[in-house]
């Protein structure tokens, strides 16, 4: 598992990344009730705003953490946002195929990302 500064977390699978948020930022947004998610086969550049996520709080963008192609999306979230308040690391948002195979590495560790957030 990798994470971002923007409390993103990054799984690889193969030659894919799955993309959630974490813990922290589901605690930080409350109650999610809608999420709006890309199209599959869309090509996105890192740092894109392609998730939009409502809560009781606020509306927050996710970002493309790197560039390449949206490959699958979690339908379920759709009728179900809620899901990312009960179990942020399983509620996964899409699935990504990097334009660069290593565009990952630049990104924090568990350990990295529990000092970030005290």
């Amino acid at each position: 598992m990798k994470y971002t500064e923007d409390h993103e977390w990054l799984r690889a699978e193969g030659d894919e990344i799955v993309v959630g948020i974490t813990r922290h930022a589901s605690d930080q947004l409350g109650d999610v009730v809608f999420i709006e998610l890309p199209e599959e086969g869309r090509e996105v550049a890192a740092g894109e705003e392609i998730v939009v996520i409502e809560s009781v709080k606020a509306a927050s963008d996710i970002v493309a953490p790197v560039a390449g192609r949206i490959t699958a999306v979690n339908a379920a979230l759709a009728d179900n946002p809620g899901d990312v308040n009960g179990d942020p690391m399983a509620a996964w948002f899409f699935r990504l195929k990097p334009a660069d195979a290593g565009a990952t590495e630049g990104f924090m560790d568990e350990e990295a990302y529990k000092a970030l957030v005290g």
